[in-house]
């Protein structure tokens, strides 16, 4: 089933990324999950040959994979980059505008970083066992069919090697989304899609299992961020590429009854006193799965315990 519009999410991007100052200056949330995203392969003792970005944007992980990493134990405070375990990065993205947005940055001489533009994400054109880890941050939330994208990253990797994505999840914008609905029913008697629909944490632990990944992580952490107002957050939202792509969205702008009763809605039902601006959640889904490989640590079976839950607690019970 499709939902959203991948034609119209792709100009979206492209014309996001055409407006370089503007979509630099926006790129804060997209710089920061991606740092938070390569933090999880500090704990992966191991160098990466190949790696794959899936749905790079413009490249955020490979200038986080680039920065020094605070490590209080080195003489300096910092350990070397997690670029120096990788022997190449592929970095894709249905978006060439904005996938090359920063191709002369000065990260990109501190990796080996290739990009490469495809059709579509949906479907991945690379042979069984190509990858040591796949990584993605923040483009999986517009995915229409989640289950076989999962199944395909799956395939491309190879065996024993980790998939770690950050994605938007559940309650992301629920400000907004709930001022929106309100507007609209004051205003014009009725409701239309304004933010688009995102998966439930619940869900992606499932997902994953039925993909055929084996050790799972799922965790969910809030960003909150304060605009001046809700006409600034809309902006910077189209400013990043992450305006609205419902497939049966209604088009054309809003009307400015709707805007200014969505920001009179929003201040009553959010502003946080004593604050001028207005917060804005966005939720980070964030999970890790590994292809099932030889050797690798698997859960014993229900029932194979040696030692007795109650013989430890000297034959009382928990609480006592």
């Amino acid at each position: 089933m499709e939902i959203f519009n991948r034609k119209t999410k792709h100009l979206q991007k492209d014309r996001a990324a055409r407006n370089v100052e503007e979509s630099r200056k926006t790129d804060y949330i997209k710089d920061e999950v991606a740092m938070r995203l390569c933090e999880r392969l500090l704990d992966i003792k191991r160098t990466f040959p190949q790696v794959l970005d899936l749905g790079a944007n413009s490249c955020n992980i490979a200038r986080a994979l680039t920065m020094p990493d605070p490590d209080p134990d080195a003489p300096n405070g910092s350990s070397p980059p997690l670029s120096t375990r990788i022997g190449q990065l592929t970095c894709i993205d249905t978006s060439g505008a904005l996938l090359y947005r920063d191709a002369d940055e000065p990260f990109n001489d501190q990796i080996s970083l290739k990009r490469q533009i495809v059709p579509d994400l949906e479907s991945l054109p690379f042979p069984e066992n190509s990858f040591d880890a796949v990584l993605s941050s923040l483009s999986i939330h517009w995915i229409n069919d989640l289950p076989s994208l999962l199944a395909q990253v799956n395939s491309i990797l190879k065996p024993d090697c980790p998939f770690i994505a950050a994605m938007f999840g559940g309650d992301t914008l629920f400000e907004l989304r709930t001022s929106l609905q309100l507007a609209d029913l004051e205003r014009r008697g009725g409701v239309s899609p304004h933010v688009s629909p995102l998966a439930d944490v619940r869900d992606v632990g499932g997902l994953l299992n039925k993909a055929g990944f084996k050790m799972l992580t799922v965790d969910v952490e809030d960003i909150v961020v304060e605009y001046p107002d809700t006409f600034a957050l809309m902006g910077d939202l189209q400013a990043m590429g992450e305006n609205n792509a419902i497939l049966h969205r209604e088009l054309g702008p809003m009307s400015r009854d709707v805007l200014l009763a969505n920001e009179a809605i929003y201040r009553e039902l959010h502003k946080e006193e004593g604050s001028r601006g207005v917060p804005a959640t966005f939720r980070l889904i964030y999970m890790i799965g590994w292809k099932e490989g030889e050797g690798q640590a698997k859960p014993l079976e229900r029932g194979s315990g040696q030692l007795n839950l109650k013989d430890l607690l000297g034959g009382g019970s928990i609480g006592n």
